[in-house]
């Protein structure tokens, strides 16, 4: 059996108020409500707790008896309430890597509102999301959405990020303002991070097979400096988005792709049971500042389009 606790706490609040009505009062509620609220604790303990006078409500022997424990229930949860409201909790919000676009809008967030911290954390993306926001050690996470989301997990746009060539300064492609996606096609794309089962490492391979680019996953990835140094010292093309931060790097350049642009999908994901004061706030700030798929000059894959059109 599972105590009522809105019930334990109506008794409480009796033998401190001595009526049921006065009790009732307090706790914002009518007086058939406490009424009923005490017939089903009585109902549930198998005793009767309190016998009527003229001068209010008295406790039985029964009653005396649970009273002190009843109290220290109530006490215990106050306390735990008191401690959860009172607690200023930065809210933690999960990125793949600091240097990549959600940080950014992270960043332009936190600097539109009031009085709100943030807690940055970095992981392998929606692989590890899913039980980081199941469990509550994240509130909110971006990644591109891929395959059934558990049903408790909402998601939304966040942002569409187009995708650039990146190569050396010597390589012919430098030399364009715009790579049309044409010129690609039988090229060899060298993208050491994209990790097997990962959402970035299906984008990327259904961008190869819708326009006959050859994906090379091969390594090692030694992180962004040796990534971008491995560009330039072996003339390979790379793609990137436009909104990460790379390194700086003397011989490299980074070029748009147009006739189609790709653009790479990332959406917010949070719990729907999270109640953290600032995440509804995310959430606004997230819904201003996406720009819808525009299929004029933007591509994305098939499994993306649902979401983001």
């Amino acid at each position: 059996m599972d105590l009522d606790f809105a019930a334990v706490r109506a008794f409480v609040t009796i033998t401190e108020e001595r009526t049921f009505s006065e009790a009732a009062a307090r706790l914002g509620i009518s007086q058939q409500a406490i009424s009923k609220r005490i017939a089903k604790l009585e109902s549930d303990l198998g005793v009767r707790l309190f016998f009527r006078t003229r001068s209010g409500a008295e406790l039985t022997e029964d009653g005396r008896t649970f009273l002190h424990h009843a109290r220290s229930l109530v006490g215990i949860a106050d306390q735990a309430l008191a401690l959860l409201r009172g607690r200023r909790r930065s809210l933690r919000i999960d990125v793949l890597d600091t240097r990549v676009v959600a940080t950014e809008l992270v960043r332009a967030f936190h600097d539109g509102a009031e009085d709100v911290d943030i807690e940055i954390t970095t992981s392998n993306g929606l692989r590890s999301a899913r039980g980081a926001l199941a469990r509550g050690s994240i509130d909110a996470a971006f990644a591109r959405v891929m395959g059934t989301l558990d049903e408790e997990l909402r998601h939304l746009p966040a942002y569409l990020e187009p995708i650039y060539v990146l190569v050396d300064r010597s390589h012919p492609l430098a030399r364009l303002r715009e790579v049309p996606m044409s010129r690609l096609a039988a090229s060899t794309i060298w993208m050491p991070g994209n990790v097997a089962g990962s959402e970035w490492e299906e984008f990327y391979r259904l961008l190869g097979v819708e326009f006959d680019l050859e994906i090379d996953t091969s390594g090692p990835d030694f992180g962004w400096e040796h990534y971008v140094e491995q560009v330039s010292s072996r003339r390979r093309i790379s793609l990137v988005g436009d909104g990460t931060r790379l390194p700086a790097h003397p011989r490299t350049v980074q070029v748009p792709i147009v006739r189609p642009t790709p653009v790479y999908p990332c959406s917010l994901l949070y719990h729907r049971q999270n109640y953290h004061p600032a995440l509804t706030q995310l959430i606004d700030h997230v819904t201003r500042t996406f720009r819808p798929f525009d299929p004029s000059h933007q591509w994305l894959p098939e499994p993306d389009l649902l979401a983001y059109t």
